[in-house]
């Protein structure tokens, strides 16, 4: 695939629906950390003072577990989504950060869609999205879309409403793939919204000591990216006892080392009374992830000042 797959339409006669400070994360493929990627920086964001609102389009509504959230069924989001009413916002997550929380109700998004096209009406999804958000998007520094990977309706739709995409990805095969995949997405939307741009690729999970393979991956990437975006400087190491922890407590890596300290406290007031410690963290190095989120944060909204609507 060459690089103006991802590259913005330079003239046209389109209007674009694109919100302004709107960003979708998005890959073709599952399981390359857009989720986790989403909530932490969204969380360092937040703490470093921006406002920011999340939105999880995922009927799996993973996000909770990064945030620490209660479980939501989506209900509320696709009624706000059908009804133009306004969304269901989980106010102060965090500091500066809300939450718009997905679920099992949209799957049905699809149907109802499909159902729309069979009675001629002309909005979609994309539409959809554009009337729940516009009246509030003033309201946040940065918006944050986690999309689904394979349900090209929703996929499709925060395209169309972006003015930016952040497409994380691992370095297997298939999640490069999905990277490629993107491109056609990011050429099905462009009449809609010819000016949405590719923030840029982030690698994520990859081995501390696989540097040949970064290397690698980073050449394929670059070759599909061209001058369209960068793949970012900053990529987050593969460490799996962080992420379990994480997910386990609600936590944020960046919040994680605090909760480590408190923890082996209480195991050792157990140990002193003779009782049995629960068991602990399995990761003990939580901060150099909380770290690299951190760069990568950095990094990202450098990008992003770049874009024209996204400052």
């Amino acid at each position: 695939m060459t690089s103006s797959f991802f590259k913005p339409m330079e003239e046209t006669q389109h209007v674009s629906q694109a919100l302004d400070r709107v960003v979708a994360m998005a890959n073709g493929k599952g399981g390359v950390g857009k989720t986790t990627a989403t909530a932490n920086i969204a969380g360092t964001a937040a703490l470093a003072g921006y406002r920011v609102l999340v939105i999880d389009l995922d009927h799996q509504g993973d996000m909770k577990s990064d945030l620490g959230y209660d479980k939501q069924t989506g209900e509320e989001l696709l009624a706000a989504l059908i009804t133009g009413a306004t969304p269901p916002i989980l106010k102060d997550v965090r500091k500066n950060l809300d939450v718009i929380a997905g679920g099992p109700a949209l799957e049905d998004i699809a149907a109802i869609m499909a159902v729309r096209a069979g009675r001629d009406d002309s909005s979609d999804f994309g539409d959809m999205l554009y009337k729940m958000l516009a009246p509030i998007v003033d309201d946040y520094d940065l918006i944050l879309m986690d999309t689904p990977p394979g349900d090209k309706v929703i996929v499709e739709g925060a395209l169309c409403v972006s003015t930016a995409v952040i497409i994380p990805t691992k370095s297997d095969d298939g999640s490069v793939n999905g990277v490629e995949r993107m491109g056609r997405r990011f050429q099905a939307v462009r009449p809609r919204n010819p000016v949405l741009q590719v923030a840029g690729v982030l690698l994520f999970a990859v081995g501390s000591r696989s540097l040949r393979l970064e290397r690698s991956v980073r050449e394929k990437l670059e070759g599909m990216l061209g001058e369209a975006a960068p793949v970012f400087v900053t990529r987050i190491r593969n460490l799996e006892s962080a992420a379990a922890d994480a997910r386990d407590r609600g936590l944020l890596f960046y919040e994680l080392e605090g909760a480590a300290k408190g923890e082996k406290a209480v195991t050792l007031a157990a140990l002193k009374a003779g009782e049995k410690p629960a068991r602990g963290m399995f990761t003990s190095n939580a901060s150099a992830v909380a770290a690299e989120f951190e760069e990568l944060t950095g990094e990202i909204l450098t990008r992003l000042s770049e874009i024209k609507g996204v400052q």
